[in-house]
């Protein structure tokens, strides 16, 4: 009996092993070139240049923190870390928010309302996923311009904020909630507003949650957008400062490579606090069969 036990046992330990070599190797690949950044901002940026990676550290880890972030550069003196950081928090909440509400208010038209071309409205809705930023970029800063939004908040956000991908899972969310909830009610006197508020948007905890974690991280790793609608350097954003930092090119100038590798590593830790934080809604929201 011992003897068609063990076999296998063999099979499930060495499943086990490999789970976890995989799950190592993968940290390991997420984890290294942060602990590259580390390394290379806590040596002087001429030793970066001469060395690169290595695996001493030196003693710069301080000095290189508290210029990135509250240490300016170019000319106005308005580009600390802090302001960057403040900038990029409120670029990619932002983005979330906007498009997350436009994305439901459409979804909800489309679905509920019965308008007569609603199906054509959504597909043409759906085919903006062909056109990406880069292709509509020059028209939508002639557009931003022209309305004076340059180097503003709103004109960083509401340029962007209309979401093919948030109409779609919200459109394929509705369509999901049982019509005798709609019939319900409406028997209890809720208009469309009340019906909205009260009952899809409490339904929708865990799609708004996913879709918070893609439309934050989207925003937040925006570069190009913010690069041509920003030409003061007190809106830049991380992203757009750090470029900034290592292009800086004046003289004999070493381009402060310690500290633009600190605010890469402080610009990785918002968006992986918001997936730790919505992780479990998002989880919920796959396993969850009954809505």
């Amino acid at each position: 009996m011992s003897d068609m036990t063990n076999p296998p046992r063999r099979r499930l330990r060495l499943g086990t092993i490999m789970d976890h070599a995989i799950l190592i190797i993968g940290v390991l690949v997420m984890v290294l070139p942060l602990v590259m950044l580390v390394q290379m901002s806590s040596i002087p940026d001429t030793e970066i240049i001469k060395t690169g990676p290595s695996l001493q550290f030196g003693d710069q880890l301080d000095d290189n923190f508290n210029k990135a972030m509250f240490g300016a550069t170019g000319f106005s003196g308005e580009n600390a870390g802090t302001r960057m950081l403040m900038n990029s928090l409120i670029l990619g909440i932002g983005f979330a928010v906007g498009k997350i509400v436009i994305g439901m208010m459409a979804a909800y038209a489309i679905v509920y309302f019965r308008l007569r071309f609603a199906t054509l409205a959504f597909w043409v809705i759906f085919t903006t996923l062909l056109l990406p930023l880069e292709v509509r970029i020059l028209p939508s800063y002639e557009v931003v311009q022209k309305l004076g939004m340059v180097n503003t908040y709103h004109g960083l956000i509401i340029p962007l904020i209309a979401s093919a991908t948030a109409t779609f899972f919200f459109r394929q969310f509705f369509r999901s909630v049982p019509e005798e909830l709609v019939e319900a009610a409406r028997i209890d006197g809720a208009g469309p507003v009340r019906f909205f508020i009260d009952i899809l948007v409490p339904l929708s905890q865990t799609m708004i949650a996913a879709m918070f974690i893609i439309m934050f991280v989207f925003g937040w790793n925006q570069y190009l957008w913010p690069t041509m609608i920003t030409t003061e350097e007190g809106m830049f954003t991380l992203v757009r400062g750090i470029k900034q930092i290592v292009q800086v090119l004046e003289g004999n100038r070493v381009p402060e490579f310690g500290r633009a590798n600190l605010l890469a590593i402080i610009a990785v830790v918002p968006p992986v606090l918001i997936v730790v934080f919505f992780q479990s809604w998002f989880v919920k929201g796959l396993t969850e069969s009954d809505k």
